[in-house]
């Protein structure tokens, strides 16, 4: 069985999207769900769920004890599901093409530190571009970066606000992440 942990900064809306398509898979389990915030909606999900949630310090990720976590609880495989802390290079080391992320636009565009969830859908806006989209990718030492497994596009109109790209970037997320979890999966365990 692969043991996948999901790191979260938020609601959990994709982190209950994923779990939710996985339920009956035998090959995979979710021990628990990361989150750096004690507050995020992200816990009450888990609670609904029955996933065990933990809270977390960002020292305890750049001082390995989160990677600790990881190995003592024989965890296979990493989702960063609206994940807004860089994963440091001895954890993308140990998980080399076993950690991914989804990013709400087209990669390489509109990434890199700071571009995150509505700063993404303001600058495909403001830049007048015609679509956008997700981009689910393996992580490396770099934001934003790895090797893509799945780009999924939607059109952007000259009357889109950001609000309404991000709806549509969102549906695109719920539709296609999971599936793209499911080929990361496949491509590295086979299954």
């Amino acid at each position: 069985m692969i043991k996948i942990a999901i790191f979260a900064s938020g609601s959990g809306s994709n982190a209950e999207n994923i779990i939710e398509y996985f339920k009956g898979n035998e090959n995979v389990s979710f021990p628990f769900i990361l989150c750096n915030k004690k507050d995020a909606y992200v816990h009450e999900r888990a609670k609904k769920l029955g996933v065990p949630s933990q809270t977390f310090a960002k020292s305890e990720l750049e001082d390995g004890s989160i990677l600790r976590l990881l190995k003592e609880n024989n965890i296979d495989f990493i989702v960063l599901a609206g994940f807004l802390l860089k994963v440091p290079e001895a954890m993308v080391e140990a998980y080399p093409h076993r950690i991914v992320n989804i990013h709400p636009a087209l990669l390489p565009n509109y990434g890199g530190k700071g571009m995150y969830g509505h700063h993404v859908h303001e600058a495909v806006v403001a830049a007048g571009e015609k679509e956008s989209g997700i981009t689910v990718h393996y992580v490396d030492q770099h934001y934003d970066h790895g090797c893509t497994i799945l780009q999924e596009k939607c059109a952007v109109a000259p009357t889109d606000t950001p609000d309404d790209v991000a709806a549509n970037v969102h549906k695109l997320e719920y539709a296609f992440f999971p599936k793209a979890i499911e080929m990361a999966l496949k491509e590295q365990f086979g299954v």
